[in-house]
Parts: C-alpha cells; structure tokens; sequence
C-alpha cells in the first residue's frame, strides 16, 4: 500500500513513520527541505520538498499510485484545498485530513472529506476528564 503524508511537521512525520513501520511504501512531501531529519537517519521512504497544492510536487510524489493521503500541514485551508484535490481530481478515496477549526472539520466532513480535527478531540477528551473528575469528587463526599 502506498500513503503521501503532507506536511512533515510533527504530526505528519509521526504518522509518515507509523505507517512505514507497518509496512507501507511512503513520501513525504513538505516545502521545507530540514523537515526529512524529522523522520530520522534511517527513513527508508520518500521525500519531495514542495507544496502540497503544487500539482507537479504530487506527481513526482506519486499521487497517481496512492492509496491514501494523509494531509497534515500547519494551515487548516492548505490542508483543506490539498484534500479536496487528493480526493477530486486524484480520486484518492482514503483522503484523510487535519483540521483545526472544528466547525470547518464540520463542516468538510459534510461535503464528504475525510477530516480529523484534534482541538474537537481536545475539548471532548477534557470535558469528559472534567465531569468525570467532578463526578468522582461528588461520589466521594
């Protein structure tokens, strides 16, 4: 199986390497050429510099033979405009991408996008501490 994972901060380089270790072919593309040292000396896959939204970045990438792409770089509406491109003109069905705005990741999911969206994790995760910490507290007195 071959993934691109887009944006190689920390995020997309932590899952360019999960995926490597369970056995897929994977690129990494990101502009800035010192993010490759994120993924360590022994990085056996890819790497392009550029910008995802670049077409010829893709291509050389290997967007045509792409299972899936993982779009992760530090900007909700690059991440959005690249999955919306992996998905629409690439027809890559497995399209996963992160979004921080959790209305947007919403609102995208809608449209079909796959997208992951940690701030609504975030909140869902500390509320869910929060009562349940309360709870406990009450339960106690």
């Amino acid at each position: 199986m071959k993934a691109l994972v887009i944006g190689c901060g920390r995020v997309g380089s932590a899952v360019a390497l999960e995926l490597d270790r369970l056995g897929w072919d994977v690129t990494a593309i990101d502009e800035k050429e010192d993010a490759l040292h994120r993924l360590g000396e022994s990085w056996s896959g890819g790497f392009v510099v550029g910008h995802g939204m670049d077409i010829e970045i893709l291509t050389r990438a290997g967007i045509e033979d792409a299972d899936a792409v993982v779009v992760a770089t530090d900007g909700d509406n690059t991440n959005l405009v690249i999955g919306q491109l992996a998905q629409k003109r690439f027809n890559i069905k497995t399209t996963v991408v992160r979004v921080l705005d959790p209305h947007r990741a919403a609102l995208y999911k809608k449209l079909g996008l796959w997208t992951v969206s940690p701030t609504s994790t975030a909140i869902e995760t500390l509320t869910e501490a929060v009562s349940r910490s309360a709870q406990y507290a009450e339960a106690r007195r």
